[in-house]
């Protein structure tokens, strides 16, 4: 009787007959044995599976390797698991909470009787090398729930109890990994074994709570990062070194930008030079906004809580509300501008010819962070949204999602950022009926598609009223921030009862639109801080121009050169400090000026300026006029360089 076959197909559409039951594993040694080599995991049919997972079906097949985020995902998180392995033979005793794979590397949260320091870190990574070296598989055990129970009631882990006994074994398997002496509960999966796990790096500990509530039990958090090739962990530790660098809370207070204050945690002082670049994007972004047909509103921040309690957030989201008593009535600082828009839409009758309506608004919002989560401008409770809400018929929806995505492509590559797109679904505690969300996200997957953008799938990340997709970009240290986002809700006009009158003079509900280009000012300008070290295009920076006289004897004419700048419209100083022209250009240098203009007895007979650039030093001379016209230029065109 002949081998059964099935019918596997690869990313690049080639179809192959391989036996019922092979492996991600078997295919990838017919391919090659260097695939074989460097395979960590499987995806089948778009679900990541072990390497050893038996295929019984037609199915799609891809090898993931460590140049595939999904396979990064799994490279990690089989580490931490061998960080904890590693712990527990060298504490006996440890407890371990999760450790997942995160965007860059992975954590696990431990509770253990002492302070890890920075030098057990290194004992552990000495130890997960040995463990390393011995090449013991990853194997998965399914069982019942009880058994499960009883396994980690043995182990005295009440962690693993805690999250067995949330579990539904009915709509999931409960399943363990074990590699050597190690079991832990794990869905999964694991690269094949412990050898593929090369090169390891634990970065800090801190201290974290377990589910993130500071109620419960504080555990320590260790971070850590690893490689297939010790090349690309020296490589990604030099980019950590020089991130240091370019922390945007140190460059904030060096570059006179902002501040914060414990008066008022998790909301900064804006200062004068920051508070330039802060309306240097506004411009930009009302600029952009204005060519698109947007009309820009503003509505109060302290609402009453009728309107959340309507909108759906006082059921899915009070806890990172601020809530404030006044007269018996409870209100709350807004965390968002999207149900007041709904009011401002709703306030006259609206007639199909009126849509889409784009509304623009640039917000203040407060979120009620834990404070051991907030993070310069990166994580904060008060925050400023390049927000907009735009009200649409449903045959319009291609074309809007069309017309933003464009918006979004422009604004980033004013910057050189190359944006990588996200399609954020359903989550679990959703709001409304799932044929308003299928509809939603077909709709957003729609208009991907028919721009030819090639995007992800984030199962369960999206809003809780509505589908998105999210925007991320990757900086000058090959980070990734998560920025713009785009939402498609079918929810918020169906609880606020919103209508438009259409051509046969029915009543019909108009579909939502969320949408923000830079996410919040706070975050956008501290990840464009460290892109930039600091070091801002001229357009941007909140000094374009300093006037440098080499001594008193030239202040006139310095006085002279400032004022034709200013005239032009460029931010310029003028230093008239009794220095040394050389500490003047040194200290300059330090506060990152896009340009420094030398002024002296040549320059004032010919009117030039000798003009050096941050970081590229002498340009030579150029005669006054010529530079305001280069540099006026320059910063009109938005010129990075």
């Amino acid at each position: 009787m002949s081998e059964a076959t099935i019918t596997i197909t690869l990313p690049n559409g080639d179809a192959k007959q391989v036996p019922q039951g092979a492996t991600a594993l078997d295919i990838a040694r017919g391919i090659s044995p260097r695939l074989a080599d460097d395979a960590l995991a499987g995806k089948v049919n778009g679900v990541t599976v072990d390497l050893n997972t038996p295929i019984l079906a037609d199915a799609t097949v891809q090898i993931l390797t460590f140049n595939d985020d999904d396979g990064k995902q799994v490279y990690w998180h089989s580490t931490s698991h061998l960080m904890a392995h590693a712990i527990e033979s060298l504490y006996p005793g440890a407890k371990f909470g999760v450790g997942p794979a995160i965007e860059s590397g992975f954590y696990y949260d431990i509770d253990i009787d002492r302070i890890l320091t920075p030098d057990e870190l290194v004992l552990i990574e000495r130890r997960m090398e040995e463990l390393s070296k011995e090449d013991k598989p990853f194997t998965r055990s399914e069982m019942s729930k009880s058994e499960a129970l009883r396994m980690f009631t043995e182990k005295g882990d009440q962690y693993k109890i805690e999250i067995i006994s949330g579990l539904d074994e009915s709509s999931e398997k409960i399943s363990c990994y074990s590699e050597g002496a190690f079991t832990d509960l794990c869905r999964g999966p694991h690269v094949p074994s412990a050898g593929r796990l090369k090169h390891v790096k634990l970065l800090t500990v801190s201290g974290s709570y377990w589910k993130g509530d500071a109620k419960n039990r504080q555990m320590q958090r260790i971070y850590g990062i690893s490689f297939p090739k010790k090349k690309d962990l020296d490589e990604h530790l030099r980019l950590l070194e020089e991130a240091k660098k370019r922390d945007h809370r140190k460059l904030g207070r060096e570059l006179d930008l902002f501040t914060f204050h414990d008066i008022a945690p998790g909301a900064p002082f804006w200062l004068p030079r920051g508070m330039i670049i802060f309306r240097e994007l506004e411009k930009l972004i009302r600029e952009l906004l204005d060519a698109s047909g947007y009309q820009e509103i503003l509505t109060p921040i302290l609402v009453k809580k009728d309107l959340w309690e309507e909108s759906g957030h006082w059921e899915h989201y009070q806890e990172n509300m601020f809530l404030v008593e006044a007269e018996n009535e409870i209100f709350s600082l807004k965390p968002m501008n999207c149900p007041e828009s709904t009011l401002v839409y709703r306030h006259k009758t609206r007639s199909y010819r009126d849509l889409p309506i784009r509304y623009s608004e640039i917000g203040r919002n407060h979120r009620n962070e834990l404070s051991g989560v907030l993070n310069g401008m990166f994580r904060v409770r008060q925050f400023h949204m390049d927000d907009a809400h735009i009200f649409l018929r449903p045959d319009q929806i291609l074309s809007e999602i069309s017309a933003l995505l464009r918006l979004v492509d422009r604004f980033y590559r004013i910057f050189q950022f190359e944006p990588s797109y996200f399609l954020s679904t359903r989550p679990e505690k959703a709001m409304g009926d799932q044929s308003l969300w299928d509809t939603a996200e077909s709709g957003l997957a729609d208009a991907l598609v028919a721009n030819g953008i090639d995007y992800a799938v984030k199962p369960g990340d999206g809003a809780f009223y509505g589908p998105k997709i999210d925007i991320s970009i990757r900086d000058a240290l090959k980070r990734s921030w998560q920025l713009a986002t785009i939402q498609l809700d079918f929810q918020m006009p169906e609880r606020f009862k919103l209508e438009y009158v259409d051509e046969h003079n029915e009543r019909k509900r108009p579909v939502m639109i969320h949408r923000a280009i830079a996410g919040s000012f706070e975050r956008f300008i501290g990840v464009l801080l460290e892109h930039y070290a600091g070091a801002f295009p001229p357009w941007l920076a909140p000094v374009q121009a300093a006037v440098l006289p080499i001594s008193d004897a030239f202040n006139g004419y310095a006085t002279e050169v400032h004022d034709a700048f200013t005239a032009a419209g460029i931010r310029s100083e003028l230093d008239l400090r009794g220095e040394k022209v050389g500490y003047k250009i040194r200290d300059w240098e330090l506060h990152k000026i896009p340009y420094m203009l030398i002024v002296g007895e040549k320059e004032q007979a010919a009117r030039s300026v000798s003009v050096r650039k941050h970081k590229e030093g002498d340009l030579g001379a150029m005669a006054l006029d010529a530079f305001i016209m280069r540099l006026t230029a320059e910063i009109k065109m938005k010129d990075p360089q």
